[in-house]
Order: structure tokens, then C-alpha cells, then sequence
């Protein structure tokens, strides 16, 4: 039997995002991980706010995928204080889904195990360091040399144990 956990990512990728996407469940797979996620792999029957609640409460573990969605090129940000600060044209801010930031609460609220990948220019919320007590990890490329795909590994694995300790440890209410 497969140890479900939840998988929060956008349902459209470029296709570098997919196949680092594809790399990941490629791992959930070899680890025996059912892939959980509103719009992928189950579909609301309710508002999808509570279905993703619904879903993440038979998880036991989340998976949270931060891909750009979003580019601004031009804006301020906390415009109208005394800490407002000009985007330069030089330096884009890129943005993920904000449904990573409302599935990864629900997760976090739920205290399961998360592991959290983001692309290199996104930031905010859970993918800031020091947010959780989480590790925030580089989105890996879909290409990896041995070496880092051991390294990856090791990560997985680590995530793995607290995942199948939260599993045959279960206690919350259902």
C-alpha cells in the first residue's frame, strides 16, 4: 500500500518545470508515495479550499513545489511606508502560485512532514528561510549528475522516515 502525501503544485508548467516536476514524483514513486493534489490527481466535489483540507487530512506527509507563475518587471513594494522599495527593471520578482502558500498552511497546521522546493528567483511566505521549521531546497533541474541526484536522495529519504513515522503513528482526527 502507498503512504499518500500531498503534492502542492500549479496545474500549468512551462516544460523545464515539468520534467523537475516529473523528477520528484519519479522519487514519490520509488519511495512507495501516493502524489495527492486538487486538480492533478483528485478533483473537488465541494469549494476547493475544503477539499484540499479534505485531502491533506488523509496525507501524511506534503510536498510543496514553488514554480514561477508570475513576473513583475516594474512595482514597489510596501508602497506608502517608510520601508517602500522600487522593483529595478534589472531584477524581476518572481512569484509562485499562492495556493502553495494556502496548501503548505493547511499542511503546516496539520503538522506533517514537508518538504519545500522552490526555483531559484521565488520567494514569500513559506518559501522565505526561517518561515517553518522547514529546510527550504532549490528546485532540482531535470537533469542531475549522479552525485546530486545521491545528494537528492538523501533528502527524500530523510523526509521519508518522518513521512512513514507519521503514517503508522497516525492519531488525527479523521
Amino acid at each position: 500500500m502507498r503512504i499518500p502525501v500531498f503534492v502542492s503544485c500549479p496545474t500549468k508548467l512551462s516544460s523545464a518545470q515539468d520534467r523537475s516536476r516529473r523528477l520528484i514524483l519519479s522519487f514519490l514513486d520509488d519511495l512507495q508515495l501516493e502524489p495527492r493534489a486538487l486538480g492533478r490527481f483528485d478533483y473537488p466535489k465541494d469549494v476547493p479550499l475544503r477539499e484540499v483540507y479534505v485531502i491533506a487530512k488523509h496525507c501524511h506527509g506534503g510536498v510543496i513545489l514553488g514554480f514561477e507563475q508570475f513576473q513583475a518587471t516594474a512595482g514597489v513594494w510596501k508602497r506608502g511606508t517608510n520601508e517602500k522599495v522600487k522593483l529595478a527593471k534589472s531584477t524581476p520578482a518572481s512569484f509562485p502560485s499562492p495556493w502553495n502558500q494556502l496548501e503548505a498552511g493547511i499542511l503546516f497546521g496539520l503538522n506533517l512532514p514537508l518538504l519545500i522546493f522552490r526555483e531559484a528567483d521565488v520567494y514569500g511566505g513559506v518559501f522565505d528561510v526561517g518561515t517553518t521549521e522547514v529546510f527550504v531546497h532549490s528546485m532540482p533541474p531535470p537533469r542531475m549528475t549522479t552525485h546530486k541526484r545521491k545528494e537528492l536522495k538523501e533528502v527524500f529519504l530523510k523526509w521519508h522516515a518522518e513521512v512513514s513515522r507519521d503514517y503508522y503513528h497516525y492519531e488525527r482526527g479523521t
